[in-house]
């Protein structure tokens, strides 16, 4: 099997501020076409690992490597080939959508008209792109951050909370684009963000940091099938699913039930054998559907590192 090659690579990455390791010995890596999901409660040092991988603050020690040359003496050759955003994209507000791109290209070596046209039409801006951009609204301004972005046409994509801030519909369409640049544009991209249901609906591999140090990292939807599941069962009568859970402590962890649903708390394994007991206790089970969340896995990972 062809092993894919890596994009970033991060080796005992840390940094230190004044007696704070805002990150530590963070080792991670992020493979050509990923969606990498990087996770981390406020403060967990998602900002800081982006600055240094883009080359805007110095490691305290550790290395990144880019495109399987070290940063630190290929430095231009690999950013180049990357394109991000940390934090809030600011613009002047004073100018239009596409004479901020043009000033940003210049500072780049220079865009072509074309290209800047591209960019706003394929982040949904072409229509306002003589608009100028304190007249845009908060997901506007995000989505001209990603045009930004993609000025250079970059191999990398860093995005850094690319959806906070913004309304259902604004995350929607900034989550769209994510899965356009990658599917059908061919991108690797490093999404940051504390939105789990983002994460969960759009990455395919992700590392959990907290307090500045690395969790987990894998494949998501491995690491989701991981451990405890909870288990969404319907069904007539309630009082015999009731029974049924309350008799199965081997298996039924524990449980929950509104509006004629429950949720169980039990092993993925063991999903099989409930079901039998409950159509063995006369039950008509309607749905019983495995469920593990990126939030209940990001909050049992984080919560028990808080304990230790």
């Amino acid at each position: 099997m062809t092993i894919p090659e890596s994009i970033v690579q991060t080796s005992n990455l840390s940094k230190l501020f004044k007696k704070r390791w805002a990150v530590n010995n963070l080792n991670l890596e992020v493979r050509r076409g990923d969606i990498f999901g990087f996770l981390g409660p406020n403060g967990a040092g998602k900002s800081t690992t982006i600055r240094m991988l883009l080359s805007l603050i110095r490691p305290t020690r550790g290395n990144v490597s880019l495109f399987g040359h070290p940063l630190s003496s290929r430095r231009f050759d690999a950013l180049k080939r990357v394109g991000g955003i940390v934090e809030k994209p600011d613009f002047y507000l004073y100018l239009t959508a596409k004479k901020n791109l043009e000033v940003i290209g210049a500072l780049q070596g220079g865009a072509s008209s074309k290209r800047i046209s591209e960019v706003l039409d394929l982040v949904g801006l072409g229509s306002r792109a003589e608009d100028k951009v304190k007249t845009y609204s908060h997901g506007m301004k995000q989505r001209l951050g990603i045009a930004q972005a993609l000025l250079g046409d970059p191999e990398l994509i860093v995005l850094d909370e690319p959806t906070s801030g913004l309304d259902p519909q604004g995350m929607k369409e900034v989550r769209q684009l994510i899965l356009h640049l990658s599917r059908d544009r061919k991108k690797t991209i490093f999404l940051s963000s504390h939105l789990l249901s983002e994460i969960e609906m759009v990455a395919n591999r992700m590392a959990i940091i907290n307090k500045g140090e690395l969790v987990v990292q894998g494949e998501v939807s491995k690491l989701l099938e991981e451990g405890e599941q909870y288990v969404m069962i319907k069904g007539e009568p309630a009082k015999e699913i009731r029974t049924v859970l309350r008799a199965e402590r081997k298996i039924v962890q524990d449980f929950t039930e509104h509006d004629g649903q429950f949720d169980v708390k039990m092993a993925f394994d063991d999903v099989p054998a409930l079901n039998k007991r409950l159509v063995r206790g006369g039950v008509d089970v309607r749905a019983l559907v495995p469920r593990r969340s990126l939030e209940e896995f990001f909050l049992s990972i984080t919560e028990s590192q808080d304990v230790a």
